[in-house]
């Protein structure tokens, strides 16, 4: 645990400084200098330094603000950020570098003009961020803004004041000044960042104030980067492990005590193996928490006093019957790993997301019902979880959209902090995360460079037009389909051809790597004969 450790009190920035601060990243991206990549990586580099430096006193204000234990604050807040600089570090020269166009963007006509993207940082951005990871929801998106050459302005949330607190001394001590800076505070200090001109607001919240982020952003034409919630399902078959399933669900409703946005809210169960489920889902708490979940060292509390009590109505109001804890201290933000067995979707339980370590469990005949329950309750949630055979899973990440998915497991597609991670429809848009960190805050620019030789090829395209020119064009750049006006693929004479000379390869690559295969094998028979 860190020890002599001082925070210092939690003071919201006065409303009056927020357009000179806001004006200032502004000024600041406009003389250019954020462009440099030597710049972007030193920046990068202050930043491992200062989160490395910093440590004491991020776990210090995790404990207070979450009371999460040294060991959660390492693993899914300090180590995410320190491996996220190191990885940003190691590729943004890759990331940054232009793409050259060619074959088959470019055709053959348009070669010489020397097609290519060019990465270009947006400009200012504004970074929002929640309470359930105070520091890796900042730091994450802004190691993206630095990697794509922007500058930023962060607000935390107010819930977690002295993660708030520790933030913007490290973040204003260690880094360029004039490029970055925090402002902290509640909903005034929010709206009054919002009437700023921003080129990228990026935001992780509910959907409820998602939906004032964006609305206020389009009044400007600012894109923004929505990270949102979602009552999330988790399907269970009767071909599940039910046993791996109970751990692997417990697991995701007890990490941060369940206050995030991936974990499941209700959980699916094929009414044939509800009993052995819930059996299973004891078992879990048993081992993970032998003296019980209040006595546990390792669980977190509830953010704040109306998140508690939140969540108590939640409970309080259910028509189920709680099958797997129960217990609430509201003294100590504590409320124990609950399990609800309900049968209607209009629980209060499966109403909304409980964004902590209660869920529902809900008993289906059939995972038809399953699918059908799951899409008439929440149709783009922020992940699913499907526990079943490899046809059952498939057949629910078919049916069924979400900005992630993890197959018998609880969202271990949002553990790896280098793939990319994001919501679809009311669970948000845009993704980040490794290389999506960078594009998130990245314009990619289409540049063309057409050389002065190149006059006579162009003369087409000016007046006074020649049908001449632009017939001769057509016939040499022109395609045909091939297919009907049905959509029917046409199989003629060039079909076959190219399916016979390509020994059924699709493409050059693929025909190239038949007929080497086949020469290999012919090469190989003449080898043994001699």
């Amino acid at each position: 645990m860190a020890t002599n450790v001082t925070i210092a009190p939690y003071a919201a920035t006065p409303a009056e400084l927020i357009p000179a601060i806001a004006s200032n990243t502004r000024a600041t991206f406009r003389t250019n200098k954020t462009k440099s990549i030597p710049w972007r990586l030193t920046q990068l580099r202050k930043l491992y330094w200062a989160v490395t430096d910093y440590t004491p006193q991020l776990t210090a204000a995790l404990l207070s603000d979450l009371h999460k234990t040294d060991y959660e604050a390492t693993l899914t807040e300090i180590d995410w950020v320190r491996n996220d600089c190191l990885f940003m570090i190691q590729h943004l020269e890759k990331f940054a570098a232009d793409e050259k166009l060619g074959s088959p963007h470019v055709p053959a006509t348009f070669s010489v003009m020397s097609f290519r993207i060019r990465k270009d940082p947006l400009g200012a951005a504004l970074i929002i961020g929640p309470y359930n990871y105070p520091v890796q929801i900042i730091l994450s998106p802004l190691i993206g803004a630095i990697a794509a050459g922007c500058t930023a302005v962060m607000k935390p949330s107010e819930h977690t004041p002295a993660c708030a607190m520790v933030l913007k001394e490290l973040i204003e001590t260690r880094l360029d000044k004039n490029a970055f800076a925090v402002v902290n505070g509640g909903i005034a200090e929010t709206t009054k960042l919002m009437e700023e001109r921003w080129d990228k607001v990026f935001f992780t919240g509910s959907t409820a104030v998602g939906k004032i982020i964006a609305k206020k952003a389009a009044e400007t034409l600012t894109p923004v980067c929505l990270e949102l919630g979602g009552r999330n399902p988790a399907f269970i078959t009767k071909h599940a492990n039910l046993q791996l399933a109970a751990r692997r669900l417990m697991w995701g409703k007890t990490l941060c005590s369940g206050q995030v946005c991936m974990s499941q809210n209700y959980i699916l169960v094929d009414s044939e193996v509800v009993d052995s489920f819930i059996e299973f889902l004891k078992v879990a708490y048993k081992e993970m928490f032998p003296n019980g979940a209040k006595a546990s060292p390792d669980l977190a509390r509830i953010v704040n006093k109306r998140h508690f009590l939140r969540i108590k109505k939640m409970l309080d109001d259910t028509k189920g019957k709680i099958v797997m804890g129960g217990q609430m201290d509201e003294s100590e933000l504590f409320i124990e790993p609950t399990a609800v067995v309900v049968s209607s979707k209009e629980d209060s339980m499966m109403a909304e997301e409980s964004f902590g370590p209660v869920f529902s469990i809900y008993p289906v005949h059939s995972l038809d019902q399953a699918i059908n329950l799951a899409n008439s309750i929440d149709r783009t949630p922020l992940a699913l979880f499907s526990f079943g055979n490899k046809k059952e899973n498939e057949r629910v990440l078919n049916e069924m959209t979400s900005g992630g998915a993890t197959l018998n497991d609880a969202y271990f597609h949002g553990s790896c902090n280098t793939v990319p991670f994001g919501g679809v429809g009311e669970s948000g848009s845009g993704s980040y995360r490794g290389q999506a960190s960078f594009d998130c805050f990245t314009h990619r620019r289409t540049v063309a460079t057409t050389p002065n030789w190149a006059e006579s090829l162009i003369r087409v395209r000016y007046m006074p037009y020649q049908w001449k020119q632009l017939k001769f064009l057509t016939r040499m750049t022109a395609k045909k389909p091939n297919f009907d006006r049905n959509g029917a693929v046409v199989k003629g004479f060039g079909y076959w051809t190219g399916l016979l000379l390509g020994l059924g390869g699709k493409g050059v690559k693929g025909a190239f790597l038949r007929w080497l295969f086949v020469l290999v094998v012919v090469a190989g028979m003449r080898a043994q004969r001699a």
